[in-house]
């Protein structure tokens, strides 16, 4: 399963984020595509430990399970609309896109120096190195096809 934390994977996100423009439109969702970018950039501080972010009692529940669902097919996309924390969501019109680009594009790289081994995510609970990867992999490519990058 590819992992954000493969230097080939991270080119291959960091190109189809180049490829985005100020035209790209949503084939899905309500973000525009400065919005998305700055969603995502927030998602990667956030998985950084820089946003705190409190547990999900729903995720507390069924977290645990619905990341097994997920990471358990490569194939497997994630669901378009899929809920996010309020603290991830971006509603204010966003418009230096190029800037967005390489605020997402440099955390992106940061990958390549990650040092956690876990991470606690605020709705699937204690997540490994290795499924903290393919998940950021999977959330970034969602993303990318959601503005057909």
């Amino acid at each position: 399963m590819r992992s954000i934390f493969e230097s080939q994977t991270r080119n291959d996100i960091v190109g189809r984020i180049n490829s985005l423009s100020a035209e790209s439109k949503a084939r899905w969702g309500k973000m525009s595509v400065g919005q998305m970018l700055r969603h995502c950039a927030a998602c990667e501080e956030y998985y950084f430990g820089r946003v705190p972010i409190k547990r999900s009692f729903l995720g507390r529940l069924i977290g645990p399970m619905v990341i097994k669902g997920i990471l358990k097919d490569e194939t497997k996309q994630l669901g378009k609309n899929a809920p996010t924390s309020a603290t991830l969501k971006v509603t204010e019109p966003v418009r230096d896109i190029e800037e967005e680009k390489k605020k997402w594009i440099a955390l992106i790289n940061d990958y390549g120096a990650y040092d956690k081994d876990h991470l606690v995510h605020w709705f699937f609970g204690k997540m490994t190195k290795d499924q903290l990867g393919c998940f950021v992999y999977k959330h970034c490519d969602h993303h990318l096809r959601q503005f057909g990058a």
